[in-house]
């Protein structure tokens, strides 16, 4: 249902899963599990796993803070876009890669909920891409010290208004990591 002519294709990122912005994330361990899962499924389907990495004052390009998390691993040959704003778009070639591989369906997963992956999926969605938040596979820090909702509120709060965006032409959706499917009709499934 994408609104990009010829592009059928689904491709899988994985946002900033760094040291620097999920140290002490919300239940980590099951993120990081179930982006594994993803991934490892996403390659044996021959589905393109897309790897953004933030770089800022705070997490310096090549710092400890900027490397991935290390039970999440990369293979060579799978694209990394570097990228200095919260939109993984904006500002990278990240575009002309999906454009590259006839992806017209993105699946977002990683951190932080609140940042980059909002600013990820209404990135994607405004230019034209079905967006699929993978609901199981993100996660956010604590900031109620700052007067914000809890990690887990920011999440499911994420999730549930994520499953009905709907604009001509495509479709916003939540689903949880064990439905996933990388199949160009995959837009069209819901969470129920």
């Amino acid at each position: 249902m994408t609104t990009l002519p010829d592009r059928p294709n689904t491709a899988l990122l994985v946002i900033d899963m760094q040291h620097g912005a999920v140290d002490g994330a919300h239940d980590l361990g099951t993120v990081i599990a179930n982006i594994d899962t993803l991934v490892a499924r996403a390659r044996a389907e021959a589905v393109p796993v897309i790897w953004v990495q933030h770089s800022d004052d705070q997490m310096k390009r090549d710092s400890e803070s900027w490397q991935y998390v290390p039970e999440l691993v990369r293979h060579d040959g799978e694209p990394v876009v570097h990228k200095h704003y919260g939109d993984s778009f904006e500002a990278t070639e990240l575009e002309e890669l999906l454009a590259g591989l006839a992806v017209g369906h993105v699946l977002v997963t990683g951190a932080q909920t609140d940042a980059c992956v909002r600013s990820t999926l209404h990135g994607a969605f405004t230019r034209g891409y079905d967006v699929t938040l993978v609901g199981d596979a993100h996660t956010t820090e604590d900031l109620t010290a700052y007067g914000a909702p809890t990690p887990a509120e920011v999440i499911a709060h994420t999730n549930l208004y994520w499953s009905f965006q709907k604009a001509p032409g495509r479709l916003g959706s939540t689903v949880e990591t064990a439905k996933v499917s990388f199949a160009p009709s995959a837009a069209d499934q819901r969470t129920g």
